[in-house]
């Protein structure tokens, strides 16, 4: 019965030794669970932002024939910026053809000297489009080329927004229609902004693939 007893105060004894080693145990997993519990609800929430939806207007200059401006200098944005449309067309190897044409008709200071316009700036292909005889004509006709590169000019500052579906009188004196969304418009159905919302000092350019004949 003695050594009985012993066995028993014993075993107490070591249970009493163990419970707080198991509680401490236990007590240490719930404290690392709750903490990374707290790591995790305080971490930061996963950006999930993305880019624009298609068929959202940009708000700087866009189109597959941006990337061909210079990235720095008079041609590129930031120094179209700074020149009237004019000027800042001559910067642009692309305009070359055009800038031509406005120097021939006389039109230089008429745009330089004109406040909040848009241009739709054909390139140097759009007008290569036009049968050289065709071209060479409307180059020595003043008149004519007048006629046709005041009806690329609107008289006021167009949005991208604004080119989703609209018509607007011109310089020429008859109206030219848009329409397109996000990054994709086109002029009178036919000639496609190419490069578009380009600002220089008083205009906003729309560069396009095709040179735009007046309706009358």
């Amino acid at each position: 019965m003695t050594a009985f007893r012993y066995r028993r105060a014993a075993l107490a004894l070591t249970a009493a030794a163990v419970l707080p080693l198991t509680l401490t145990a236990c007590g240490g997993d719930d404290s690392s669970s709750d903490a990374a519990a707290d790591k995790s609800s305080s971490a930061p929430a996963e950006d999930k932002s993305s880019a624009p939806a298609e068929g959202t207007p940009a708000d700087g200059p866009f189109g597959p024939a941006c990337a061909t401006v210079p990235k720095d200098g008079a041609g590129s944005f930031d120094g179209m910026a700074q020149d009237p449309v004019a000027t800042a067309a001559s910067n642009n190897p692309a305009l070359s053809t055009l800038v031509t044409a406005v120097k021939k008709a006389g039109l230089v200071d008429t745009l330089n000297n004109a406040q909040n316009i848009t241009v739709f700036a054909p390139t140097n292909d759009a007008f290569a489009k036009i049968p050289k005889a065709d071209l060479d004509k409307v180059l020595a006709d003043k008149e004519m080329l007048t006629n046709i590169l005041t009806y690329h000019v609107v008289g006021e500052k167009l949005s991208p927004t604004q080119l989703e579906s609209g018509t607007y009188d011109t310089l020429q004196k008859s109206s030219l229609t848009t329409k397109g969304s996000g990054e994709n418009y086109t002029v009178n159905d036919t000639s496609k902004v190419v490069c578009g919302n380009v600002p220089t000092a008083n205009a906003t350019v729309y560069i396009v693939d095709t040179v735009l004949m007046p309706k009358s």
